[in-house]
């Protein structure tokens, strides 16, 4: 699999598949899938995630249509704090995954988005009250989400 602007992790690939930390199981291996794993790892030890208050591939109504999420992560609370968008490497991030992360945070109501193709990563943090957004430099740490 290509390379990623991600510091190299030692996942678990056998037949095909990588084996899913946060589902504990293993999955189809796509570029995408490879880019949500490796950012999954990211995030525990870079940013210090918690494992357990993350989760992968979560289904949600957005319009009466069920979709996905990639990676929500959550307080200890249980209340959304992020949402992460990955793309395959090969696709370019446009005005259009940015307006598909929004939409699912219609439901989510995350102070915290995250768009990433493993080669460039964005994160957004919302201000719920002033309805106004910054791009951030830097993806926080989790202990900077709460």
């Amino acid at each position: 699999m290509q390379q990623l602007n991600l510091p190299s992790y030692n996942l678990s690939v056998k037949d095909g598949e990588v084996f899913d930390i946060i589902r504990k199981k293993y999955v189809r291996l796509t570029p995408e899938e490879w880019v949500r794993q490796n950012f999954v790892h990211f995030l525990i030890s870079e940013k210090g995630f918690p494992k357990n208050l993350m989760s992968t591939e979560t289904s949600l109504s957005v319009f009466n249509t069920v979709k996905r999420t990639d990676i929500t992560v959550f307080s200890s609370s249980g209340q959304v704090l992020a949402v992460v968008e990955c793309k395959a490497p090969y696709v370019e991030i446009t005005q259009s995954t940015f307006s598909q992360i929004a939409r699912y945070n219609i439901t989510l109501k995350a102070s915290f988005l995250i768009v990433t193709n493993g080669l460039t990563h964005y994160c957004i943090k919302l201000d719920k009250d002033t309805k106004k957004y910054e791009f951030l430099k830097e993806i926080p740490k989790y202990n900077e989400l709460i």
